[in-house]
């Protein structure tokens, strides 16, 4: 086998598997190998159904895994192509090259390594059939999509078809974790800092979100121009609380993946890893938001002096390809106390104080306010939600709880009102379940 002939896939984060695999194609029939060839095989069979239940593949578990190093191998020509489909130039070739490499190991025939190394348990992985438990590394849309590219590739005559499969696959979902992942958070280690991706979110739709039309029309507004391409502003979202401020950041990022939008989550004590975060995302084909959720200051913490200087004021430039996103029940995000506007304190310069408090909240061009809902606001979405979740109760004794449910439960607010529905749903499937 040709794998250390490979030019552009290399480096594979998982690779030990498919470079043994390799040995044993090369080796399995010697006499005396360097190697025990039955145990490393059984070890390969252990191997590739961990990574069926890690990963929740199924079908020919090989085949998945060599899609799944395919679709994760950041290169030159992966990441060319990336959002934007084919790309010219030699990298073509050297690509072609290894997909050729590749394709011999996709069509490899295993029956008469099985039969010399008398391990036909192998034959478990080439029509494995995956438990109902979810996958620890992939949602259950991405591994979907890694298995059917698996599938696509045995369709594929030539390597110059796999290499087309692929390049598809690149254009349309991406290459890497960014392309498999909508959402990811950072991390900070003795290594650096690691923008690490967030497997599973909540499927959060805009039309689930009862009620505020025109905030969510300005903020997909901004989002549609960002994605296209064109200028569009740093958001905040500011209101009350339970007015569906993060719920609007989680649909958003559902909404518009297929378009190349990535979301990362980054908490004020983590601004200071910003300048690293915007580095390695700068010259990926995606669009990316930076999120910051609940944020707020108070007068000693100066964690927001990083943020204004990444927004704008620093001397290097903000990347086209990101936006800050934040959400904040403080308009002006950072505590003002009525000394700040006295004409005779301490500080000399009044206007001067006022102004750095209110500098980070003027670099956001759009900010969008989420009020709580008055009575009726509150009744009608109770109303949507019970008829999209289906419940049978009268309108007056639906309005009836909700009234009594949002005095003890927070006030009016959206989340209240979604709490209220979720509650009111288990009670009258026990109820049903009783009669």
């Amino acid at each position: 086998m040709r794998e250390q002939e490979l030019i552009v896939y290399r480096n594979f984060e998982d690779g030990d598997l498919f470079f043994d695999m390799a040995w044993l194609m090369a080796h399995y029939s010697e006499s005396k190998p360097e190697r025990e060839p039955a145990a490393l095989f059984y070890d390969c069979i252990h191997r590739l159904i961990e990574l069926a239940g890690n990963y929740g593949f199924h079908g020919n578990l090989w085949h998945c895994y060599l899609a799944n190093l395919l679709v994760n191998n950041e290169n030159s020509y992966s990441c060319g192509c990336e959002i934007r489909g084919q790309i010219e130039g030699t990298v073509n070739e050297a690509a072609l090259h290894d997909i050729a490499i590749f394709k011999e190991f996709y069509d490899y025939d295993f029956r008469k390594m099985c039969e010399t190394l008398q391990a036909p348990e192998y034959a478990l992985t080439e029509h494995y059939k995956v438990n109902s438990r979810e996958s620890k590394v992939y949602n259950a849309r991405i591994c979907a999509r890694i298995c059917e590219l698996a599938e696509k590739f045995c369709g594929d005559q030539t390597a110059e078809e796999m290499k087309a499969t692929l390049t598809e696959f690149y254009r349309e979902y991406g290459v890497g974790k960014f392309g498999l992942h909508k959402c990811f958070r950072v991390a900070h280690d003795e290594t650096g800092v690691h923008v690490e991706p967030i497997p599973n979110i909540a499927h959060v739709a805009l039309e689930d979100l009862v009620g505020y039309e025109i905030p969510k029309k300005k903020l997909t507004d901004n989002t549609d121009a960002f994605v296209a391409g064109r200028k569009a502003n740093n958001c905040l979202l500011f209101g009350d609380a339970g007015t569906g401020k993060s719920s609007c950041i989680k649909a958003i990022a559902n909404e518009y993946y297929e378009k190349g939008l990535r979301i990362i989550e980054i908490y004020k004590h983590q601004f200071q890893d910003l300048n690293a975060v915007i580095g390695q995302i700068k010259k990926r084909n995606y669009k990316f938001i930076i999120y910051m959720d609940d944020l707020s200051f108070e007068d000693f913490e100066t964690e927001y002096k990083y943020l204004k200087a990444v927004i704008e004021g620093g001397l290097e430039k903000k990347p086209e390809n990101v936006l800050i996103y934040a959400t904040s029940n403080r308009r002006h995000l950072i505590r003002e106390n009525y000394g700040d506007r006295e004409e005779i304190r301490q500080d000399m310069h009044t206007g001067d104080t006022v102004q750095e408090k209110l500098s980070l909240v003027y670099r956001f061009g759009v900010t969008i306010y989420f009020g709580a809902p008055d009575k009726k606001q509150f009744q009608g979405i109770v109303k949507a939600l019970a008829e999209r979740d289906g419940i049978k109760l009268s309108e007056e004794e639906l309005l009836s709880e909700a009234n009594k449910w949002e005095l003890s439960h927070g006030g009016l607010s959206g989340r209240t009102a979604r709490q209220f529905v979720d509650y009111i749903s288990s009670v009258t499937i026990e109820k049903s379940k009783r009669h």
